[in-house]
C-alpha cells in the first residue's frame, strides 16, 4: 500500500495521535481515485485593503485573492501525483503521474511552470520524482469563482506546499498532532523556511521578513464536519491572510 506525503513526512507517533476521521484525507489517494469535499469558509482573505494589490499578483498564481468575505461555498479536490526535477540547469520542477497507487500535494525548491495544473504524464523511473498530493480548492466568491492550487510532496528534508501553477513559492513545513487541548487530535503545519525560485534557484527568505503559515485541520464529532483554519502572518506586520471554515470529505472513484 503506498504512502502519503504527510506518511513519509512524519512519524507513526505522531500520526498515531490522528483523529480517525482525518485519516481519510491525509492518507493516499488511491489509482483511479480522487479525494474530493464540499464546505463552507466563514472568512476569507483580509480586512487590510492596503494589501490588496500585492495579493491581486499572487491571485494570478492561484495562490491567495485580493477578498474579505463571509459564508464563502467552496470545493477541494485531491490528486495523487509525483513531482519531479527536470534534467537542464534551471529547470523547474515538474508533476508527473504514477504508475503505482500513490498520492499529490505541494513541495520545496519550486514546480514546473503550470505544473500544479497540467495533467500528468508518465516518465521513466530515473525521472520519477517526490509523492506529492495536488489540491485545487475552488471559493465561490460574489463576484465569480477563483481557484487556489497547491502541491504537497515529501522530500529529504520534509513536508514541502508549492504554492500557486508555478510552486515557484514554496514553504518547508513542521508536521504536529497535539495529544492534549483543544487541538487534540488535530493535524498543525507550520512553515518553517519560505524559498522563492527564481533565476534558475531557490532562495530561502531570510527569519526576520518570512511570513509564517499556520494550517490546523481538525475534525469536529458534534458537527460531524472537519474544520480547517489558515494564517498566513509576518513579522511586525501581523496577519496577512487567512480563511477558516468548515467541510465534509470522501475518497471516490474519479469518474464518480
Amino acid at each position: 500500500m503506498p504512502r502519503s506525503p504527510y506518511e513519509l513526512s512524519a512519524s507513526a507517533d505522531v500520526l498515531g495521535r490522528l483523529h480517525p476521521r482525518l485519516r481519510t484525507y491525509f492518507g493516499p489517494v488511491p489509482a483511479g481515485s480522487v479525494g474530493r469535499g464540499a464546505g463552507v469558509f466563514t472568512v476569507v482573505g483580509t480586512p487590510r485593503r492596503w494589501l490588496w494589490p500585492v495579493l491581486a499578483l499572487f491571485a494570478r498564481d492561484a495562490v491567495m485573492f485580493p477578498v474579505w468575505e463571509h459564508d464563502v461555498p467552496f470545493t477541494v479536490e485531491n490528486r495523487p501525483v509525483r513531482v519531479g526535477r527536470g534534467a537542464g540547469p534551471g529547470r523547474e520542477a515538474r508533476h508527473t503521474s504514477d504508475d503505482a497507487a500513490t498520492s499529490p500535494h505541494v513541495g520545496s525548491g519550486g514546480a514546473t511552470q503550470g505544473a500544479t495544473e497540467r495533467a500528468a504524464r508518465p516518465v521513466a523511473a530515473r525521472d520519477a520524482g517526490h509523492v506529492a498530493v495536488r489540491a485545487r480548492r475552488t471559493f465561490h466568491f460574489r463576484g465569480g469563482d477563483r481557484t487556489m492550487v497547491d502541491a504537497i510532496t515529501a522530500e529529504p528534508e520534509g513536508l514541502v506546499d508549492h504554492l500557486g501553477h508555478r510552486g515557484r513559492v514554496s514553504a518547508l513545513l513542521a508536521v504536529d498532532v497535539p495529544a492534549t487541548g483543544p487541538d487534540a487530535g488535530a493535524l498543525r503545519l507550520v512553515s518553517t523556511r519560505v524559498t522563492v525560485r527564481a533565476l534558475g534557484r531557490g532562495w530561502g527568505l531570510p527569519a526576520v521578513v518570512a511570513p509564517r503559515v499556520v494550517l490546523t485541520e481538525r475534525f469536529d464529532d458534534e458537527a460531524d464536519v472537519q474544520r480547517v483554519s489558515l494564517v498566513l502572518s509576518a513579522p511586525v506586520l501581523g496577519t496577512l491572510y487567512r480563511y477558516e471554515g468548515a467541510f465534509r470529505y470522501a475518497v471516490v472513484s474519479d469518474d464518480a
